[in-house]
């Protein structure tokens, strides 16, 4: 199945607050607790403040069979957020949208890209050539979380799933 990409508008918030938590609650649901997930979710519980931080980002949606089916946003050389729908999990969803997010990225002169990847993304961004830089522990909403900072070369000749030096 296609993906097909677009801009974040604001209207998209509630649609993505609601897909954040359902990605959260399903798709990482092997590697993070009940109480880390429902920890991590609150992140959409302020409305408000999550549309505005995907808004201060460059942030795409992915649209598969006329759904929204994903999001991912960039911040500062940093994927900030990657998120799918649990229904269209493993259908490429997160591919183009790293895809994408990585040739804007490349387009605008940036050297690397980062990630603070949760462990149910890391195996992914592995495959893509991103590289473990280093393990971090994050306290939300009195749980603690573990995630990896990993890094991944943007230069012309690097391919998907090449070994940086």
């Amino acid at each position: 199945m296609s993906v097909a990409l677009r801009p974040f508008i604001p209207a998209d918030a509630p649609r993505l607050a609601r897909l954040f938590r359902d990605s959260v609650e399903t798709l990482a649901e092997e590697d993070y607790s009940d109480s880390q997930r429902a920890a991590w979710s609150a992140a959409a519980d302020d409305l408000a403040a999550f549309a505005q931080r995907l808004a201060g980002a460059l942030t795409l949606v992915a649209m598969q069979d006329h759904k929204i089916a994903g999001f991912a946003s960039l911040h500062d050389g940093k994927i900030d957020m990657l998120y799918v729908d649990p229904e269209h999990a493993r259908r490429g969803v997160a591919s183009a949208l790293v895809d994408a997010l990585e040739k804007l990225g490349r387009a605008r002169g940036a050297k690397t890209i980062e990630t603070d990847a949760s462990d149910t993304a890391r195996d992914f961004f592995a495959a893509r050539g991103y590289q473990a830089q280093q393990r971090n522990t994050i306290a939300l909403e009195g749980e603690w979380l573990a995630n990896t900072t990993m890094k991944k070369s943007l230069e012309q000749n690097s391919a998907p799933g090449a070994r940086l030096q």
